[in-house]
């Protein structure tokens, strides 16, 4: 085995991991706050039907697919290229986040939907009762209860967003996916190199599969026998 050779492919890898957490962090972010919004929207019945198409569609096709449809299809109308949004469709960083928010809101907002839906309306009620408004009911009780249900299902969306930042590397966009292709064109050594991506991709599951167990003790004290 060349350690030295892997050492240093693993140095060089490691430089693409700043855009590959910056990509998962800003695509979770866009892609929650997306989330929230379709829930809100299924209050009434056109808000439903738009939520569930949305949802339907971007749940229903390849990431791949739509990281296409955006850097590539939205450059061929006209009206994007002379639009106001044209200098940042036209970037491969901008059009590779605008892909990853909206794929991971579809799945966020499903997630946020079944952690809603396990609130009791119990709960709800008493704060009603203790005088709270629908605003205060909602930030106190209703969402920090949803979050705790939706928690363990949330993490392996994180997970997958962060494997999923791979595929921007097929825009041009040189994370560490992106570095590791760029290295096996030019060495034709793609097990060694692929092997230290892998190995990168593992530790930053691990660590998120770590903090959401220990956030999920912290939320949930009285399961795990763990003093708040």
């Amino acid at each position: 085995m060349d350690t030295e050779f892997l050492s240093g492919i693993f140095l060089k890898l490691l430089t693409g991991l700043p855009l590959t957490l910056n990509l998962t962090a800003l695509s979770l972010l866009f892609g929650g706050l997306l989330a929230l919004v379709l829930n809100l929207m299924r209050a009434s019945r056109v808000g439903n039907a738009l939520a569930s198409t949305y949802v339907f569609v971007f749940r229903g096709t390849p990431l791949l697919i739509q990281i296409f449809m955006i850097y590539y299809g939205l450059a061929s109308f006209d009206a994007v290229r002379s639009g106001f949004l044209w200098p940042f469709l036209r970037e491969p960083y901008w059009c590779g986040l605008l892909a990853l928010a909206l794929n991971d809101a579809a799945y966020t907002s499903e997630i946020l939907r079944g952690g809603l839906r396990a609130v009791p309306q119990g709960a709800v009620e008493a704060g009603r009762v203790s005088g709270m408004g629908r605003t205060l009911v909602l930030r106190r009780i209703v969402l920090p209860l949803a979050i705790r249900q939706a928690l363990p299902a949330y993490s392996n969306e994180v997970i997958s967003m962060l494997k999923a930042t791979a595929l921007v590397s097929t825009i041009t966009l040189l994370d560490v996916t992106g570095l590791a292709r760029a290295e096996v064109s030019a060495t034709y050594r793609a097990v060694e190199i692929f092997l230290c991506a892998a190995v990168i991709y593992l530790a930053l599951s691990l660590l998120v599969t770590r903090g959401a167990g220990w956030l999920e003790r912290r939320l949930s004290p009285y399961k795990f026998g763990v003093s708040a």
